[in-house]
């Protein structure tokens, strides 16, 4: 007790004590965790040079309309610089990973951070899990009351962000909490609004990149792929029995699960790969070695499997059920496709139990509010990602969007023109409240500031 209060009595007696004053208000913040209702302080491990890394879990009802009804353990990371400092709100939209990084508009505006994961992605699952608790409105609630609970003690600014599903998930958390935060950064957000209205998904496919050639070699890998169906699926059967991988659960078959894939690899190609990229594309003659080798780092056999793709079970029932999916026609391999078109949709990635229908209003009414309601939103697109066919459009109150040419599913403000990229910093430190940042990072790497540790948000991914 005496120590304690030699501590707080000042600078010269943290000193005294070969304690530095970071030192004193780091103590500070764990205590000041300890005491906020519901939360739990799990472990505090290593950090960047100036901060603190906390895993939290959050205690959060099962449905918010109903608190009496149960109740489960959300988890999130905290990444602590100073109660002084903005904070950031990252919604991954999946699992959170558990390693410290900074997001994107962290290092812009040198502040404070959460990084929550998405319930029903386990460990934050409730435990019955009733799914009619998974929806926008119930995710949107998580996030008020964990901002709620952290702005005793974070009374800054707040700002929060995410990319694609966590992009979204930003999104919806404004649309239903507009008071919450200060503004938003949604990078690489798809807005499907009507569900069954896709053609700019087609025509995306049709026009993208500045080589058309490359887009042909794409559609024609994929043919010849289904034409030498006997081959290559033998292969990925044998492959599937040498690894205990399966595929009864889920998807009911080896051929199903090789279809998925390859109908996959034309986007999956374009969201993580660049126009550089289109000299690897096998030709139509190339052995079926280097076709299904080509494949698989592209769309990845694994993934179809029941084991690669269960994890992945809330993100199909939330698209399944609200926020919809993309649906390609795929004219192309006709006359070598096994299974219809309409089978590449959210809920043939469900188990039979969980497949239900689609609502189409929450999206049309989220475009909307988006459209004409919203404020202080800031977008951020690439120029070759499929999942940018379908944008949001601001209303014209403080709001942005910008695409950064030829970039992919990692874009973001660094890859934007140098003008839009000075414009979208501003706006985001105008938000937030503060000048250039003491420390900021020259560049930022895809990996470093919002992507998952598990989760692959490609459709049907």
């Amino acid at each position: 007790m005496l120590l304690r209060k030699a501590l707080v009595a000042g600078v010269a007696a943290a000193l005294t004590a070969g304690l530095a004053p970071a030192a004193q208000a780091e103590e500070d913040i764990a205590a000041r965790l300890k005491h906020v209702p519901g939360l739990t302080v799990v472990s505090e491990s290593t950090a960047p040079a100036g901060y603190r890394f906390f895993i939290l879990s959050y205690s959060q009802p099962v449905d918010h309309r109903r608190p009496s009804a149960g109740r489960f353990e959300q988890r999130f990371q905290l990444l602590h610089k100073a109660t002084d400092r903005p904070m950031v709100l990252h919604t991954s939209g999946y699992n959170m990973r558990t390693t410290a990084f900074r997001s994107e508009p962290t290092q812009l505006v040198d502040g404070n951070q959460i990084s929550v994961e998405q319930r029903f992605f386990t460990p934050s699952r409730p435990d019955p899990a009733d799914w009619d608790d998974l929806n926008i409105w119930q995710a949107a609630t998580d996030h008020h009351r964990i901002v709620e609970a952290l702005k005793r003690i974070y009374s800054k600014k707040w700002i929060s962000t995410g990319a694609s599903k966590g992009g979204m998930t930003s999104v919806y958390h404004r649309r239903f909490y507009p008071r919450d935060v200060d503004g938003v950064v949604a990078y690489v957000a798809p807005n499907d609004q009507i569900n069954n209205a896709d053609k700019a998904y087609d025509k995306f496919f049709t026009t993208v990149g500045n080589d058309p050639a490359c887009r042909q070699a794409l559609n024609d890998v994929q043919h010849e792929a289904l034409k030498r169906r006997p081959d290559l699926l033998a292969k990925y059967e044998a492959w599937a029995a040498a690894n205990n991988r399966t595929f009864n659960q889920v998807l009911g078959s080896a051929d199903k699960a090789f279809e998925m894939t390859v109908l996959d690899t034309a986007w999956a190609f374009w969201q993580y790969s660049t126009q550089a990229d289109c000299a690897k594309v096998p030709a139509r003659t190339a052995s079926s070695d280097a076709i299904y080798d080509w494949i698989n780092g592209i769309a990845d056999w694994s993934f179809y499997t029941d084991q690669g793709i269960t994890p992945f079970t809330p993100y199909y029932y939330q698209a399944a059920t609200q926020l919809g999916w993309p649906s390609l026609k795929f004219a192309h391999l006709r006359d070598v496709a096994h299974h219809p078109a309409s089978f590449y949709q959210a809920n043939s990635n469900l188990p039979p139990s969980l497949r239900e229908r689609h609502e189409i209003w929450p999206m049309i009414d989220v475009d909307l509010w988006v459209r004409t309601q919203s404020s202080q939103m800031l977008f951020v697109y690439g120029g070759n990602d499929p999942w940018g066919a379908e944008p949001f459009v601001p209303s014209r109150r403080d709001s942005y969007t910008y695409t950064a040419p030829g970039a992919n599913h990692g874009a973001n403000i660094a890859a934007l023109v140098p003008a839009e990229r000075d414009s979208a910093t501003a706006a985001l430190r105008r938000w937030a409240n503060v000048s250039a940042p003491q420390v900021v990072s020259k560049t930022f790497e895809v990996n470093d500031f919002d992507r998952p540790e598990t989760a692959r948000d490609r459709f049907p991914r």
